[in-house]
């Protein structure tokens, strides 16, 4: 999955990966708006947050996604005292002040980038804990995120999931993916992946290959052809353990 596993002293193995299968690609609805930021945006573990350095962020960055917009989690970072999720990808990267000028006869003159700003981006966001992390379930982590996400309502998306045939929802569901599936869906139970590849057989066939999760530790490697899943194998680097055998593609 798209989740990095830092020293966590109070948490097992099996504790961490609860949280990644339990936070990984799930989907929120901003309950305030979400500031860019250069640092991640701290939330304590008892649901309260700096509102004033959030709006000084706001005012300085503008937007990453506003109230009531749609986000997803697209990755987790455990680490000693904290859990680091990006949101929609993580924050904006600032750029050359050179892409918000423009060349022309009689000098530079500012480019107007007004009509991005409304549109949803990421966010960085730290859950701090006044100690190590604890032993903790990750539904516990989003009620103590409800301040600022709500991960309980019911949005277009889970409308769109619940329309699909029963595999495909189960497998969104639990966070994995199986033959038959289209990216979108499998965006939607595992989220953005590690990395991509793009080929063409001999046959002319448009094959993608999606890894997800980065070694040490579990990895996905899921086969796209023609924009469906074909194959999907997961393998494990320098941890040990195996594999579950293949899943029945949906009827």
């Amino acid at each position: 999955m798209f989740t990095t596993l830092a020293q966590a002293d109070k948490l097992s193995f099996d504790e961490r990966m609860e949280i990644e299968r339990g936070l990984t690609a799930e989907f929120a609805i901003a309950k305030v708006t979400l500031p860019n930021s250069k640092k991640p945006l701290v939330v304590k573990s008892d649901g309260t947050y700096d509102k004033s350095a959030w709006a000084e962020a706001l005012r300085d960055n503008g937007p990453s996604a506003r109230l009531g917009d749609q986000v997803q989690v697209t990755k987790v970072t455990i680490e000693s005292n904290k859990i680091l999720l990006e949101i929609n990808g993580g924050g904006r990267r600032g750029g050359s002040w050179k892409d918000h000028v423009q060349v022309g006869i009689g000098g530079m003159s500012p480019v107007n980038t007004q009509q991005n700003t409304s549109a949803p981006g990421g966010a960085r966001m730290a859950l701090v804990f006044p100690g190590p992390v604890p032993s903790v379930k990750s539904a516990e982590l989003r009620r103590m995120l409800a301040s600022v996400l709500d991960f309980e309502k019911h949005s277009a998306s889970q409308q769109y999931v619940d329309s699909l045939p029963e595999p495909v929802k189960k497998a969104i569901k639990d966070k994995y993916a199986i033959v038959g599936m289209d990216k979108e869906q499998v965006m939607t139970a595992m989220g953005r992946p590690s990395n991509k590849s793009r080929e063409t057989n001999a046959d002319g066939d448009e094959l993608e290959d999606w890894v997800y999760g980065n070694p040490p530790g579990k990895m996905t490697f899921i086969r796209f052809k023609e924009g469906k899943v074909t194959d999907v194998h997961d393998s494990y680097a320098n941890v040990g353990g195996t594999t579950a055998p293949p899943l029945d593609p949906p009827r």
